[in-house]
């Protein structure tokens, strides 16, 4: 027997061939389980994908595996199966591709259970007693209670009273609680919330979704792909839950997929509090063992609703029953280092694979998605409706043009701002540009500071006093002196979060500001704290990033403001329009979803733009097919499908050198219906010290470009050339940078 393995975090496209233990027997051997291995003079963790009967390598050559390390796969066949499609479809290394599937402790070799903890529970005598004969001790009472509903570990009761251990210990003592040992479960007991009424659009949505779950049971018929497009708060959320209700009655599981962790407390309060099943979290935010013992969950079929980024998609469930991908426009379900594959579209593969519905939700459709639908390939559910009659923000735009502006604030802004705080709601402001300003220079002979492994602009943080450079991270004090000059009079250009902040408290001081972007929500439960203040009008004022412009919640806020809406109208990348009409239309949603209409302010230069006068005239579907016919035009996708290959090198000639062969490989292949551009240095040349080209790979079909790829990716490693770069293939790309 010959085991054919693949090795975790080996950057190499191959398999590598071990021979089984002496005692090992062929019955133990199932694709998909971990193995100890040797490699070289370490031991690492390897895959078995499969058992043949020979090798092309001399049996003498061959190293048996050091240990079996599970009797039972911990990536199921539908998981396996579809980590191989993966690989095969993003040309990735398989040992790369089977690491992104597995809890960070299981790659090290960590044993597969779950890390016990001790909980507590009513006893049969406990669940009989009266409540009133503990009217005296009244947090005995209280505890007791709360226990008589479910069980509580200790995380739970301490939120219950911070003094409860006394209390507990006096409980185990009358016989009516007793302690266990279980997983860790990192679920809130709430009060049980009823479903919501639903407008007719909602319910024809349900109902769609619903007849789709009963054909899969009659018929087991791959479902088709499900888009619910639906304006911003027309109640999404809802359908979702509604949706679900008949896979969790009959025990199945549904896996969640968000684009950012931010978005995890408002979606767990939601699910936790309809359903009171176990929920796993799986995200970056959460650390090695709550990860690890919630992926366990979801495999054992505990954790009923799986929550989690991008990485979420590879979770094997017991009882998959359906798969939500909620904004799924967003870019964060696309990879952009290492193995680069896209969540949403590998959650329509796997609901393909698994036979279960799969929902994609956004307000602001993919351009992708909405031609899946044309092409009938998707189905398309709309709502079209702001659930509780709510009515869509009224939405202007202030030419700034010669105006005076007071830190990218213009005076009609902050007229609308005072009407609307005199009015006792609440004002959420946009930059997509965090720190105090972009640019530092010196007043006395224009030096200006820049990153020298990126050979552009720091930007100041003056909370920090540090410049930062957000494209490698590298930092600097503030200069006390110019260097060139020796000048001490420091000069910032340009307008971040942190600078909007200031001018805010200058301009209202008399009322409460908040900023939120990545640098104040670093911090474990930074970012809870600061939505719970927002939700309690602790705050009047709200101003952030594209971090509050998803899904996020917000009832009291009634006027929204983009400060600097041209940023996408001229982008170097092509999808750059794209995700304009998407920010603006989702950070729009924002406000008046209450009983109180919203207003939504643009401050622009560019007023008489054709897509921004479409899209807030007509709305998102017309903005996206304006736009759509352009790429039709200039035949780009979704009209066509591209590859990119990057490779970046200490010196510009070197990682061009590369392409080039690379270039001269693929030409030699003669692939038909084959465009092949570049190579080119990338749009941003120089990132973190390093020189960047690229090869643009286009073609009108799929097929093509993978005929090309299979054989050119193994052949690209044995070139010289690319001892000296780093290279990745990325298909699909979302970014041309």
């Amino acid at each position: 027997m010959i085991l054919q393995v693949a090795i975790l975090a080996i950057p190499l496209r191959k398999t590598f061939d071990y021979l089984p233990l002496p005692t090992t027997k062929l019955e133990t051997l199932k694709p998909g389980i971990r193995l100890r291995i040797p490699f070289g003079r370490q031991q690492r963790i390897g895959i078995l994908l499969a058992v043949h009967p020979h090798s092309a390598f001399p049996l003498e050559k061959l190293k048996p595996i050091i240990e079996i390390m599970e009797q039972q796969p911990l990536l199921p066949d539908a998981i396996h199966q579809l980590l191989l499609q993966s690989a095969r479809y993003y040309h990735h290394p398989i040992g790369e591709v089977y690491e992104a599937a597995l809890p960070v402790l299981l790659r090290q070799g960590r044993e597969a259970t779950p890390k016990q903890e001790k909980s507590y529970q009513v006893t049969t005598a406990g669940l009989s007693i009266d409540l009133d004969a503990l009217k005296r001790a009244p947090l005995q009472q209280q505890l007791l209670q709360q226990l008589q509903q479910q069980p509580l570990n200790s995380k739970t009761l301490k939120a219950i009273t911070p003094n409860w251990r006394a209390p507990i210990q006096k409980l185990i003592e009358r016989g009516v609680v007793e302690c266990i040992e279980s997983p860790v479960r990192y679920t809130t007991p709430v009060e049980p919330e009823t479903p919501h009424p639903l407008n007719q659009e909602q319910q024809q949505a349900v109902a769609a979704i619903q007849q789709q779950l009963e054909q899969i049971d009659r018929t087991s018929t791959k479902p088709s792909p499900i888009l619910l497009e639906g304006v911003t708060g027309s109640g999404k959320t809802e359908v979702y839950l509604q949706a679900m209700q008949q896979v969790i009655t009959q025990g199945g599981q549904v896996l969640i997929l968000v684009p950012e962790i931010s978005l995890t407390p408002q979606t767990v309060q939601r699910f936790s509090a309809r359903f009171g099943v176990p929920i796993a979290l799986l995200h970056s935010g959460r650390n090695a063992t709550e990860r690890l013992n919630d992926w366990l969950a979801a495999c054992s079929g505990v954790a009923k609703i799986i929550i989690g980024t991008r990485s979420a998609i590879f979770t094997p469930l017991q009882r998959p029953g359906m798969i939500i991908v909620d904004e799924e426009h967003d870019n964060s379900f696309k990879q952009q280092e290492g193995f680069r594959y896209s969540a949403r579209d590998l959650a329509v593969l796997r609901s393909q694979r698994e036979c279960i519905p799969v929902i994609l939700g956004s307000a602001t459709p993919s351009f992708e998605s909405l031609q899946n639908c044309s092409r009938k390939r998707y189905t398309k559910l709309l709502l079209n409706e702001r659930a509780g009659g709510a009515e869509p923000p009224q939405i202007s735009l202030i030419d700034v043009r010669s105006r005076k502006m007071e830190q990218l604030l213009s005076s009609p802004l902050l007229e609308k701002v005072t009407q609307h705080l005199q009015q006792q709601g609440q004002v959420l402001l946009f930059l997509n540009r965090r720190g105090y300003a972009p640019t530092l220079l010196c007043k006395a002979c224009g030096w200006s500071i820049t990153c020298p492994r990126c050979e552009i602009h720091y930007t100041y943080h003056q909370g920090r006093g540090r410049l930062v450079c957000h494209h490698c991270g590298g930092e600097r004090p503030y200069p006390k002196q110019c260097p060139e000059c020796g000048g001490e009079t420091m000069k910032s250009i340009g307008a971040g979060t942190e600078r909007i902040e200031e001018a805010l408290h200058q301009q209202f001081p008399n009322h409460s500001v908040t900023r939120i972007d990545r640098d104040p929500t670093r911090k474990k439960g930074a970012m809870e704290e600061k939505l719970e203040q927002i939700h309690a009008g602790d705050h009047q004022l709200l101003l952030g990033t594209q971090m509050l412009a998803k899904g996020h919640h917000f009832p009291n806020v009634t006027l929204v403001a983009i400060l600097d809406a041209d940023g996408g109208l001229f982008g170097s990348d092509f999808r750059a329009t794209e995700q304009m009409g998407q920010l603006i239309t989702q950070v729009a949603g924002r406000a008046g979803r209450a009983a109180r209409r919203g207003e939504m302010v643009l401050q622009t230069h560019n007023p008489d733009h054709p897509l921004l006068l479409t899209l807030l005239r007509e709305g998102y579907p017309a903005f996206a097919r304006q736009a759509l016919s352009e790429r039709k035009l200039a035949q780009l996708p979704p009209y066509s499908y591209l590859t990119l290959i990057r490779a970046e090198a200490t010196q510009p000639q070197q990682a061009r050198q590369f392409l080039s062969e690379v270039r001269e490989l693929a030409l030699q292949y003669a692939i038909p219906q084959l465009e092949i551009l570049g190579p080119v240095p990338s749009p941003m040349e120089k990132r973190a010290g390093r020189y960047r080209s690229q090869l643009l790979l286009q073609s009108a079909q799929r097929t093509p470009l993978h005929q090309l790829l299979t054989p050119l990716a193994p052949a690209m490693e044995s070139l010289k050339s690319g001892r000296k770069v780093r290279w990745s293939i990325d298909v699909d790309p979302m970014e041309m940078l």
